[in-house]
């Protein structure tokens, strides 16, 4: 028995120096980071903390004056004319003793008396004529065009709000992308040690074959020699071909999970992918698991809650901008106009232009309770995230607390498997003893080997969940990938 498995070690080790040289065999290090560098969730999680860093620059301009370029063209049918018909005037002499203008008015010849017109004024003896076409100007092609500045001065606090807005959007995109690298790390670990799991399924259910096989052959040559029943050897065959069976869907199921690690970390998902821990069949055990954490230690390292507790903080700031629409806005204002034609200094038709400066104040006055109710609202939002965050906090403690409990409950049963393992090892030497003696049957030994199957696989098993237990109790912390 033990030349058995010192040749199905051999054979082991040959195998896997076979596929050692021609295969790629990656760390869980190295995984980590092919995975990070190549996902595409982390991809967008980078353009968004981009994405934010670009929205604070433009929520600080807000602090800057705003330089505008207003300019136009119009084409105009008719010219502007003030007058609809030529204008008489009437021409007066200064009269120096009573200080003002007479106006000497028309006689009439026959009655010698001033002529009227029918509404009684009189009609002037002299007068200067306005021809229509001296006051009609030509705007058939009017160009114009201002130069402003416009400088807030008190915009209700508005500003402020949206900058500091701008800034807790920046903090949270990076605490999300935080906590996507941390979900990230954590798929790449199940699957990197689902492959070493499988891994070590296929070594183990390959030896049980080969047990099974070396029984199968003893048990034909004691058949042959009469010591032995058909039964004895058909129930050895039907426990082989079982063997067979669970030996080819473990294999199938390490081909996927190595195609699921690839495809994780951004390789080929037919690569031939290998991890550095195959073989690995012990944990770190000595390692105390601890019963008391710091929590505000631990909301500190949590990106998820940090983006609750920025996202609580946006709440509070919106409020500030609701705020901001019940409050005086005051801004300074500075311009160049010019245009073409221009009348200051007589109608031109040149460009002509000049500065001006004002200040421009805005008061709410009434909304009908518009403004209120917005900023009501707002206020009511940042309640609600407050409660969200208190009762995050809370559904933290219980998952740190049953993270802790379970990585704890991991490491027990790995220790119980392998006292198992170790009894389940002796019973099968004890039972291939007594076999060759002939005091043990075939049953016997194959209840002994499918014992130690057992045992193994479960040891196996516990020995996984100890590794995926104590990631998952840092992914809890935060500390994972730190």
């Amino acid at each position: 028995m033990r030349k058995l498995f010192f040749i199905i070690g051999i054979m082991a080790s040959v195998a896997g120096c076979s596929f050692g040289a021609s295969a790629e065999v990656y760390s869980l290090d190295s995984c980590r980071q092919m995975a990070l560098t190549s996902n595409k969730e982390m991809m967008v999680k980078a353009e968004k903390v981009r994405q934010a860093q670009y929205t604070r620059k433009e929520a600080f301009a807000a602090y800057l004056p705003a330089f505008d370029f207003t300019g136009g063209y119009f084409y105009n049918q008719k010219n502007l004319s003030i007058f609809d018909s030529d204008q008489h005037l009437p021409i007066g002499t200064f009269d120096p003793l009573t200080q003002s203008y007479k106006y000497a008015p028309a006689i009439n010849p026959i009655t010698q008396k001033p002529i009227v017109l029918p509404d009684g004024t009189p009609v002037p003896a002299q007068t200067a004529l306005i021809p229509k076409e001296a006051m009609e100007f030509d705007i058939h092609n009017v160009f114009f065009g201002a130069v402003t500045l416009t400088q807030p001065i008190f915009m209700g606090g508005k500003i402020v709000a949206l900058n500091k807005l701008a800034k807790i959007g920046e903090e949270a995109a990076m605490e999300l992308q935080r906590n996507e690298a941390q979900n990230v790390i954590y798929a790449v670990d199940a699957a990197y040690w689902t492959v070493v799991s499988l891994k070590a399924k296929q070594e183990l259910a390959t030896s049980f074959v080969n047990l099974l096989d070396t029984l199968d052959r003893n048990v034909r040559l004691m058949v042959d020699q009469g010591v032995a029943t058909r039964s004895d050897l058909l129930s050895v065959d039907v426990k082989l071909n079982e063997a067979k069976v669970d030996l080819l869907k473990v294999e199938n199921g390490l081909s996927l999970s190595r195609m699921a690690l690839a495809q994780i970390c951004g390789l080929p998902v037919h690569a031939d992918i290998h991890v550095e821990d195959e073989g690995t069949r012990q944990v770190d055990t000595q390692a105390e698991i601890a019963t008391h954490y710091d929590m505000e230690q631990i909301y500190a390292n949590r990106p998820d809650l940090n983006a609750l507790e920025l996202a609580t903080k946006a709440a509070g700031a919106q409020k500030q901008v609701a705020l901001s629409s019940m409050l005086p806005n005051i801004a300074l204002i500075g311009a160049y106009s010019f245009s073409t034609p221009n009348m200051f200094d007589g109608f031109k038709n040149k460009v002509a232009g000049a500065f001006s400066v004002g200040v421009v104040a805005r008061v709410p006055l009434w909304h009908w309770g518009g403004n209120y109710n917005k900023y009501k609202a707002a206020a009511t939002n940042e309640t609600i995230m407050r409660l969200q965050l208190d009762d995050a906090k809370e559904k933290i403690d219980l998952q740190v607390s049953q993270a802790a409990y379970k990585a704890q409950e991991a490491v027990k049963t790995y220790l119980a498997t392998e006292s198992n393992l170790e009894k389940a090892r002796e019973n099968m030497r004890t039972a291939t003893l007594g076999f060759r003696e002939g005091v043990v049957t075939t049953d016997d030994v194959m209840a002994a080997q499918t014992a130690w199957l057992k045992a193994n696989s479960e040891n196996i098993d516990a020995m996984i969940d100890v590794q995926l237990c104590d990631v998952y109790l840092a992914k809890v912390l935060g500390t994972l990938g730190n």
